[in-house]
């Protein structure tokens, strides 16, 4: 397994694809299904290594099998604080230690850059996520964002760690 940064001659439909997988598998249940079903192909192709964001890749051989994004805060309240923007596997690659070491490659770079604080926000409801996070060390916070998804309501708590 390879992780590194996405460059110019990574496919970006692959890594699109990667999210697309991952989110109609871990939200189902959460978010509505027909949102899920609904999802296009290459929806996330535009945001790759976009708004200051890093995006990163862990590759099975040639296949891209995670994507991650990290970055400065995009909150001007946590100025000074690093982000992880997303974490996703394809569900194949779920539980075998690809998306820790993505995580923990994405933490390095961020204590790289200077930032001791680092934050990240996932869905309340999203309980297989919020256990993989607090094991690698991140508190929950009383911090909440509303978010309508689907037309779905739902809310993101904001996980935090600190050094």
């Amino acid at each position: 397994m390879e992780i590194r940064p996405v460059n110019k001659y990574d496919c970006f439909a692959d890594i699109s694809a990667v999210y697309e997988q991952s989110w109609k598998y871990a939200y189902r249940g959460i978010i509505p299904q027909d949102y899920l079903d609904g999802i296009p192909s290459g929806r996330w192709i535009n945001g790759i290594n976009k708004n200051g964001r890093t995006d990163v890749i862990a590759l099975d051989g040639d296949r891209i099998v995670g994507a991650a994004a990290f970055c400065p805060s995009r909150l001007a309240k946590y100025s000074g604080w690093g982000e992880i923007v997303s974490l996703y596997l394809l569900p194949g690659y779920m539980g075998r230690g690809i998306g820790k070491a993505l995580f923990g490659y994405c933490t390095a770079q961020l204590e790289q850059f200077g930032y001791d604080r680092i934050f990240l926000w996932v869905l309340e409801e999203n309980r297989r996520a919020r256990r993989f996070y607090e094991g690698q060390g991140f508190i929950c916070t009383d911090e909440l964002i509303e978010d309508n998804i689907g037309g779905r309501e739902l809310r993101e708590i904001m996980y935090i760690r600190r050094k």
